[in-house]
């Protein structure tokens, strides 16, 4: 395909990525060099925290005191290990000496670096957060569960196996190195069987390919119902990972669920972006993306309002079309019918542990990285989600695959969480300066196509979801749209995580949400207010929704519209989710 012949929106001075090449193009080859030795992260701003840090417990006596007083007393403390909720050390076995004692010290250790780097005087917040964390990945690496002769449950399957699952063990440590130092053109099958293959094992869901052009392909999925509601649904997913995490396989895909209750489903998927198309940007993303699928969506339900959805990134994207929309600016590109925002932050003012990675020291190496790659790889993007949580993505799973021998089943979720994407080095410079960094969106700040954008223009209703356990979008920092719109907001917050709590299908077992009557003129309720006065409902959260769209429509049921309005360019998936 010729990128070239993808025409950019001209960058506005909102826009501009922060880097500029002009005169310090030795500057940036540098500390690209660096970031690839440090994985992006910045051995400067991690020396400024800790160096923040040090320095004030050196002038804080009465917090060194107490510190030794914790010491003296874990000295003293006996008794069996308070492991709380840490799953490392449920098994009865660590409840026997000696490993009850190498679960104390480990838990006692974890007691004092965390009262150490917590509530320092004077200890700027960022810095104080990036210490801690550290510190806890640092403990995390040796903890008695990760080697052989201080974890019971090893040694226990080693005696039972007859040293079989160290045998296991051994061979999937050479098999996972063979794979990582194979050259790139050479595939070295998975242990475990093949991955899931999109359109044969996941996103199955029978449609077509109804539009495309340099950076999306737009897919209208085949009715399965006589008639259908009039308004189109059109989804936006992410473009980090590849959309079919919204269509896995036939049990747990969105896609087919709302196509089965009579919806007319469209669904944006995104190129796999390489280095010649490192200066597209935000505004591309959202002129050829959004615009461009929402124009195919008013033409396809003639001219019917549109119940947009938007997921994770995908999200942010969409609220700032809305925005656009609502205000007037863009009031051609089609209506709106609803708004639906999963797992979508909008404010990112409190972005959870990702904030870790950002301040103006990280992004610079981060951008230097980038400027040298043309983009950002899915894998070293992967790599900061693993160390956001090396307790069970990294450590945990080593200790289970390479000193018991066992190797996890692959299954439709993980296979899609490994098929990752690139991001253009324009794009998500901006998207890190502009919206994490300096919360431009939420504080008004934010251009788009030349424009300000401001969300208290959306009048659209919206339903937002957000999940209990996500670290990746916090439901607390979801619920932050109700400060920034005065739109009608109904708020559902379902259990799971960033992607278990969105794939949440109706029979899944342990799934629930908490949702009540969005009430405006109650006023402003806090997220804690809200989940004190919320009802807790068993089951998927989609029924819900799916009642809430046919709400907010006409309710006019009618003969599915034809097949791309006759222009049918190729079956689904398409080619651009195939795209490595």
């Amino acid at each position: 395909m010729n990128t070239a012949q993808l025409k950019l929106v001209p960058a506005t001075a909102a826009s501009t990525p922060p880097v500029r090449e002009d005169g310090n193009a030795l500057d940036l080859y540098l500390q690209s060099q660096v970031a690839r030795l440090t994985g992006g992260v910045s051995p400067i701003a991690m020396s400024l925290a800790f160096q923040d840090w040090w320095q004030h417990l050196a002038v804080s006596p009465g917090k060194r005191s107490e510190l030794a007083a914790q010491c003296l007393g874990a000295l003293a403390a006996t008794g069996a290990p308070a492991t709380g909720e840490d799953k490392r050390f449920d098994n009865f076995a660590w409840r026997q000496w000696p490993f009850s004692q190498y679960v104390n010290s480990f838990k006692q250790a974890e007691q004092f670096w965390r009262a150490a780097t917590t509530g320092v005087r004077g200890v700027a917040p960022h810095h104080a957060q990036v210490v801690a964390f550290t510190a806890r990945q640092l403990l995390d690496m040796y903890s008695p569960s990760n080697f052989l002769w201080t974890n019971p449950e090893v040694l226990q399957a080693a005696a039972a196996s007859g040293g079989r699952s160290l045998i296991d063990g051994a061979l999937n440590w050479r098999r996972d190195l063979c794979r990582h130092l194979a050259p790139p053109d050479m595939a070295v099958p998975e242990p475990t069987g093949p991955s899931y293959v999109p359109g044969q094992d996941v996103a199955v869901t029978p449609g077509h390919v109804i539009f495309s052009n340099e950076l999306i392909e737009l897919i209208q999925y085949t009715p399965q119902t006589e008639q259908v509601y009039r308004e189109p649904v059109l989804i936006v997913p992410s473009w980090i990972m590849k959309y079919y995490i919204l269509d896995l396989s036939p049990h747990n895909s969105l896609v087919r669920y709302l196509v089965q209750q009579g919806h007319t489903v469209l669904m944006l998927s995104w190129r796999n972006p390489d280095r010649h198309d490192r200066d597209m940007g935000m505004d591309d993303y959202l002129q050829h993306g959004v615009f461009a699928a929402l124009e195919q969506a008013d033409q396809l339900g003639g001219g019917a309002p549109v119940h947009a959805v938007g997921y994770c990134l995908g999200g942010t994207l969409l609220a700032i079309a809305a925005a656009a929309i609502d205000s007037g600016e863009h009031s051609q590109r089609g209506k709106l019918a609803s708004i639906s925002l999963l797992a979508a932050q909008t404010d990112f003012s409190e972005p959870g542990e990702l904030g870790l990675f950002i301040d103006d020291s990280e992004l610079a190496f981060l951008d230097a990285l980038m400027w040298d790659q043309g983009y950002l790889d899915g894998d070293q993007m992967a790599a900061s989600f693993q160390l956001l949580h090396a307790r069970d993505l990294v450590w945990s799973r080593m200790m289970r695959e390479y000193l018991m021998g066992e190797r996890t089943a692959p299954n439709d979720l993980m296979s899609w969480n490994a098929d990752s994407t690139r991001l253009p080095f324009r794009m998500h410079s901006e998207y890190l300066h502009g919206l994490f960094l300096h919360n431009d969106l939420a504080e008004g700040r934010y251009l788009a196509q030349g424009k300000p954008i401001a969300l208290s223009d959306i009048r659209t209703p919206m339903f937002v979801v957000g999940t209990e356990r996500d670290h990746v979008s916090p439901w607390r920092s979801v619920y932050k749209i109700h400060l920034l719109s005065g739109a009608a907001i109904d708020f559902v917050l379902a259990s799971g995580g960033h992607n278990a709590g969105i794939v949440s299908e109706p029979g899944h077992a342990n799934r629930s949400y908490r949702s009540h009557p969005a009430n405006t003129a109650a006023g402003y309720s806090s997220p804690d207010e809200w989940l004190n006065s919320a009802e807790r409902t068993e089951g998927s959260w989609w029924p819900h929704w799916q009642q809430w769209l046919v709400r907010h429509a006409s309710r006019q049921r009618e003969a599915p519209p034809a097949m791309g309005l006759g222009r049918v360019l190729g079956p689904a998936p398409g080619s651009f989710v195939l795209q490595h």
